[in-house]
């Protein structure tokens, strides 16, 4: 029990600093639509920052901790916590080494990286040249984004959760200066953003670094590239960039395929997925951050049986809340999707093929959450390579079915393609880790499944019944607002109420652990 407190309360930490990142990047889009629209400038920022985000999504969200966290738990139980933060030091060296390289060649070849991820451009030279100086501006992002990461894995490793997932929030908070407050100074105005991105990735190092010092790490003025537990982190390191790199080549070849559908589709995904990544985010990628470094200490120190119930308990967990959001994301996918983005542009047509979009994906939400659990049990074993295999095998299966359903249901159909190869790369992952450690408490999930669909059903009913009777989509934005609210909020009431009738343990965690919280704040 006392393990599933620590995981809670590193979950808990993640999830209210990614909620606030979240909402963050959810003003900062709206702020650039309304300073930069979909302009040329617009169209420049984007491709350049694409390039070093797709390293942020690839370090920030597994490579680095998945890498280095167990490495570090397995020589600081065995060796001492000296020769474990030697290794460090030595890592972050050769780290800094690699970064600043990569820095330098990219804004060096950023004429020659454009032509690769946009080859439209070229036929217009003064976007190219913008995309080109935008480019070079945000490469040091690179470097720094890249050091974040890494401070961030050590202060996981000493159960310091809040600090490093509230980071991102900075990056956000800077463009949002730099489009309202230095864009305007510009004579080209997207610079201001672009200084934003390169002022957002040095202060998710600046903070970090300090507490990173306190937990003991020192620099070492010297590199020892063939260091066996450097060798070791770098050899795990390359499964999982291989296996993020194809959840991205999988969004390109959704997006590929959408944009053979009738105009508008690639915009209802990218809108639907972007409000099942809230859900995602401060749930799912929360527990699989904080239940990495738990698994980790669990094998360094042998306790396979006490990992195993850590496990069990991240499932039952995560299916405790992704459930009952499935439902309501289902039932009130319109109302959700009219309350934030209807207006202007976005009309009632862009509306409904949008709630379709997150219909679908939202059918996958227990899996996108699952996988954000169970992926870290391979890591904490240090093995990458499986998770990398099932995620090629799912790539392979989400290519087949969008052939297959983008027929009969356009857009809806690769969003539900990507839902039900999400459940596959889940299913695959529990059996293979289910070979590797046996039985896993498959009866008490079960269990808690069974009651868990039954209070979603009857809460489903309920806030059904409301939305008809209650929400009206030409309602002004306040009102539409307070309904939306009440829905949800009576949906959360009825769930809590049957779930404790059930005797839900998972919610009797929750309440214990909010209360322990509100007691620790008030002391």
């Amino acid at each position: 029990m006392e393990n599933n407190q620590k995981v809670g309360k590193a979950a808990s930490a993640v999830g209210g600093m990614t909620m606030v990142s979240r909402l963050l990047g959810f003003i900062r889009d709206l702020v650039i639509a309304m300073q930069f629209g979909a302009t040329a400038a617009a169209d420049a920022f984007f491709v350049a920052f694409r390039i070093p985000n797709i390293q942020r999504k690839i370090l920030g969200e597994g490579a680095v901790s998945a890498a280095f966290i167990p490495v570090f738990s397995e020589i600081r139980s065995q060796k001492g916590g000296q020769e474990a933060w030697k290794m460090t030091a030595n890592l972050f060296n050769i780290l800094l080494t690699l970064l600043v390289t990569s820095s330098m060649a990219l804004a060096l070849l950023a004429p020659f990286v454009i032509m690769v991820f946009a080859p439209g451009f070229i036929d217009t030279p003064d976007k190219f040249d913008l995309a080109v100086l935008l480019t070079r501006w945000m490469a040091p992002y690179l470097l720094f984004i890249g050091l974040a990461v890494f401070c961030m894995g050590i202060l996981n490793t000493y159960n310091f959760f809040a600090l490093p997932a509230l980071t991102p929030a900075l990056l956000n908070i800077c463009m949002i200066s730099g489009a309202l407050f230095i864009s305007p100074q510009l004579e080209k105005p997207v610079l201001g953003l672009a200084f934003g991105v390169l002022a957002g990735g040095i202060l998710q190092f600046v903070v970090q670094f300090p507490n990173v010092i306190r937990c003991g790490f020192k620099f070492i003025p010297s590199i020892e590239w063939k260091n066996t537990e450097v060798i070791r982190i770098g050899k795990l390191m390359i499964p999982v960039i291989f296996g993020l790199a194809v959840y991205e080549i999988n969004m390109l070849v959704d997006t590929l395929l959408a944009s053979l559908l009738p105009e508008g589709s690639i915009s209802y995904l990218y809108y639907g997925n972007r409000l099942v990544q809230l859900p995602l985010g401060v749930f799912g990628v929360a527990l699989g951050v904080a239940i990495l470094p738990m698994l980790s200490s669990q094998v360094a120190n042998k306790e396979l049986s006490e990992m195993i119930k850590t496990i069990a308990f991240g499932i039952r967990l995560i299916l405790f809340i992704t459930i009952p959001a499935t439902v309501g994301l289902i039932l009130l996918r319109f109302p959700i999707v009219n309350t934030l983005w209807e207006r202007g542009e976005f009309d009632r047509l862009t509306t409904e093929g949008t709630a379709t979009a997150l219909l679908y994906y939202s059918m996958g939400l227990c899996a996108f959450c699952g996988i954000k659990v169970i992926a870290p049990a391979f890591y904490s074993l240090q093995d990458t390579k499986t998770p990398a295999k099932v995620g090629v095998y799912s790539m392979m299966v989400n290519i087949i079915l969008n052939l297959i359903l983008m027929g009969p249901l356009k857009h809806g159909g690769l969003a539900l393609a990507t839902s039900i190869a999400a459940l596959f790369n889940v299913v695959l992952l529990i059996h293979f880790l289910r070979k590797r450690l046996g039985l896993m408490g498959g009866r008490k999930i079960l269990s808690s499944m069974i009651k868990l669909f039954i209070a979603s059903a009857i809460m489903g009913i309920v806030v059904y019944f409301f939305n008809v009777k209650l929400f009206d989509p030409t309602a002004s934005l306040g009102i539409k607002l307070m309904v939306l609210s009440a829905e949800i909020g009576i949906g959360v009431i009825l769930y809590s109420l049957l779930s404790r009738l059930f005797k839900n343990e998972e919610l009797t965690f929750l309440v214990e652990l909010a209360s322990k919280r509100g007691k620790q704040s008030s002391a």
